[in-house]
């Protein structure tokens, strides 16, 4: 039974999602206020947390980034259509999803599984990746390139896997989206963005990529340049 921290202040979203999860299946702890959160998630264990963004004393980002400091666990936003625009700040931080208000049930029970089967697949991954020059630890959500510790934000962190996970295979839009974030939100304007910042952090010339380069027409390609296709 999947262990899940909601985190939510609207009295009747909570008592509607805490009935509806539990028939699913899910064992659900709820927390109102920031504060509650951080009380719960230092004191218990969970596989999977909802967050509302506004809250009385705070914001699901601030959660959100506390929980960073030391779990990839998945996390998912609750938010209002317009706060919508900041959601890339909430993805930029270490959110994996969200889901704009109202939603359907359904959806939301389909993106947890989604998650949840997502974190798995993560956490059966290789301990170490090497290519170009650049190690990622994928169990320690850290990358580096030569001996430095590259900065990236999870979304630049997941790419990167992505990429080096599949060393000279071209991998189209479409792909990219569905694997990552299910083709649920990011758009191929924003995945546009997410590449070019990530190029700047790992290439030595980003405006003439040699290592992660655009294949025309078709998507993006991790391009081996060392001889080392190595996991």
């Amino acid at each position: 039974m999947s262990r899940l921290l909601l985190l939510e202040d609207d009295l009747s979203l909570i008592d509607g999602l805490t009935y509806s999860l539990k028939k699913y299946g899910f064992e659900i702890a709820v927390a109102r206020t920031v504060s509650e959160a951080d009380s719960l998630w230092s004191s218990g264990s969970y596989d999977l947390l909802i967050l509302d963004v506004s809250l009385p004393d705070g914001s699901g980002f601030d959660v959100c980034k506390k929980v960073r400091q030391t779990s990839k666990v998945p996390i998912m936003f609750l938010t209002a259509s317009d706060e919508e625009v900041s959601m890339i700040m909430g993805l930029d931080i270490g959110g994996d999803d969200y889901m704009t208000k109202p939603f359907k049930l359904g959806v939301l029970v389909s993106r947890i599984h989604a998650l949840l089967r997502r974190a798995q697949n993560f956490s059966a991954a290789e301990t170490e990746i090497t290519s170009n020059g650049i190690t990622v630890f994928p169990l320690q959500g850290q990358a580096r390139k030569g001996k430095t510790t590259l900065e990236l934000t999870a979304a630049e962190y997941r790419l990167l896997c992505l990429f080096m996970q599949n060393p000279g295979r071209i991998l189209t839009k479409e792909q990219i989206l569905d694997r990552l974030w299910d083709g649920s939100y990011v758009d191929d304007n924003t995945l546009a963005v997410y590449i070019r910042r990530l190029r700047t952090k790992i290439e030595t010339a980003p405006g003439n990529p040699r290592l992660l380069v655009t294949v025309r027409g078709m998507g993006y390609k991790w391009n081996v340049t060392d001889g080392d296709h190595g996991i």
